[in-house]
Parts: structure tokens; C-alpha cells; sequence
């Protein structure tokens, strides 16, 4: 869809507070903006579905208040601020998410704010509480803002990877492993197990696909159906195949084959930005 645009509503404020949604769910849309509408100060100048549209809405519509998800098809709300760092009318951003993991709690001590879903009307109240005191805080300015921004980014991008590990078992014995040796996870047997380049090695402790995916949610990783999770960095070429579906061979040394279910060609194709 391309991106959505409205016109402020009767007996709005001379001056309301320009806001933009971005999600990838269209209820999850129609749910904010209905909270939103509750506020009168609130005015929604569009909407979007994705990383790419939501950087086209910002540049368009120069909203100063932007509810942004986190989960977006082909890039994540992280990288949409990444894209806009330096845009000179820089909105705030409040980050609206599913998923309670390190990087969302990096947010609690910024002067931006996450929410999360489902939302809460007093916690959304909260929110804006903050972002009116922000925005009508002359002497910070935009400055202030940008630089809460950057503070933000950096807070993103400290952890590095290597804190997030997996735990399996080798000769009896648990082996940890960060996100970037593993090549992809199966359910099998009952048993989750973990490809890495050379071994496949049982998982130890988790116990669902649901639960890893979750896990790895701040990696390159990538669910191909209910049964196996991908690391797109491991990719070594795909092609099409029948019924909608996709044919990938992943780089470790068996060149193992995954298949893509036709219900997640999509968003594979979205991942990879084609």
C-alpha cells in the first residue's frame, strides 16, 4: 500500500502535536489511531506499513511525533531512525513493540519512550504526556531532540551481538554460541537442533521454535516455516520453486537445502528487500 494521509479533523488545536504511524499491521493501526483520536492536541498526518515508506512519510509530512514499530518488513524501526539521522526537522520517535527484549528496554531511561502492545490507554496517555513537555521545551529545541536521538542509537548499537548466546550440547558438555555461528535451527524428532557451519548440535534449555525466534529476534534470523529458522547471513543462493515456494542452499559444508512455505514467501521476499 502506499502511504496513507489525513486531513486534520474539525475543532483540532491551531497548533496540534503532527503524527505519523508505522506499522506493518493494519489493526494494529486502526488501534492507535483510534487511542490517538481520543486526543485532541493529536493530529495523524499519515500512515505507513514499512521501513522504506515510513522514511518517505517523515520526509513529506515533517510530523513532529512518530509511533514507530519495531518488526517492519525488509528493515526494522532501528534503521529508520539510522536512515533519517541528520534530517534537518527530526521528529520524536516512541517505539510501539510486541517484543520486551534488550534493546527495547535500552528506551526507559531516554527522554523518547516505548510502549507496548497491546497498548494501554493510560500508559499511551503517559506518553504523550512526555512528548508534550518535549516539544514545548524551548530551550532544549530540536538540538536537544537530536541529540536524545543519537543517545538513543548509540544505546542500539552498544550491546553487540556476541551478549545474545545459544546453548547446546557437545560431548556432553554445553557449548555457547552467538548468533553469527549458527546457520539454521529444525524441529526434529522432537528436539530442536542447531546447524552450524560444520556440526548439528541439539539445543539445550529452549524448548519451542517460538522461544528461539524470540531469542534471536535482534539477529539476522528468519522463520521459513513452522519448523525451521534461518540465518540470512548464511545464505548461500535460492532459487523458486513450485507453489510459490522457496528453494534456499545454505553455506555450511553440507550445502543443506531449506524451504521456504509459500505463507512466508513474502515476507522472505520483504527481508531481502525484493
Amino acid at each position: 500500500m502506499s502511504v496513507s494521509h489525513f486531513t486534520r479533523p474539525e475543532g483540532s488545536s491551531l497548533n496540534p502535536i503532527r503524527c505519523l504511524i508505522v506499522d506493518d499491521e493494519q489493526p494494529a493501526r486502526d488501534e492507535l489511531r483510534y487511542l490517538l483520536s481520543q486526543h485532541k492536541d493529536i493530529e495523524i498526518v499519515a500512515e505507513a506499513d514499512s521501513a522504506g515508506k515510513a522514511v518517505e512519510a517523515v520526509c513529506n509530512y515533517k510530523p513532529d511525533l512518530v509511533f514507530l514499530d519495531i518488526q517492519l518488513p525488509g528493515r526494522n524501526g532501528f534503521e529508520v531512525i539510522r536512515e533519517l539521522a541528520g534530517f534537518t526537522d527530526m521528529p520524536l520517535f516512541v517505539f510501539a513493540t510486541a517484543y520486551d527484549s534488550y534493546a527495547v528496554k535500552a528506551f526507559e531511561e531516554s527522554a523518547v519512550d516505548y510502549i507496548m502492545k497491546p497498548l494501554s490507554e493510560k500508559r499511551l496517555a503517559l506518553t504523550l504526556v512526555r512528548i508534550r513537555k518535549m516539544l514545548a521545551d524551548s530551550a532544549g529545541g530540536k538540538g536537544a531532540i537530536e541529540n536524545t536521538l543519537q543517545a538513543l542509537l548509540n544505546q542500539i548499537e552498544s550491546p553487540p551481538r556476541e551478549r545474545i548466546k545459544v546453548s547446546v550440547e557437545k560431548n556432553g558438555r554445553i557449548k555457547l554460541l552467538t548468533p553469527e555461528e549458527i546457520v539454521y535451527c529444525s524441529y526434529e524428532s522432537n528436539a530442536i537442533i542447531v546447524h552450524t557451519g560444520s556440526d548439528s548440535l541439539p539445543i539445550y534449555g529452549v524448548t519451542t521454535m517460538d522461544k528461539l525466534e524470540e531469542h534471536l529476534s535482534c539477529s539476522s534470523f528468519f522463520r521459513a516455516h513452522r519448523s525451521v529458522l534461518i540465518n540470512l547471513d548464511h545464505i548461500k543462493e535460492f532459487s523458486p520453486w513450485f507453489n510459490g515456494k522457496y528453494n534456499l542452499t545454505m553455506d555450511n559444508v553440507h550445502l543443506s537445502e531449506v524451504t521456504v512455505s509459500r505463507a512466508r514467501a513474502k515476507a522472505f521476499r520483504q527481508r531481502l528487500g525484493i
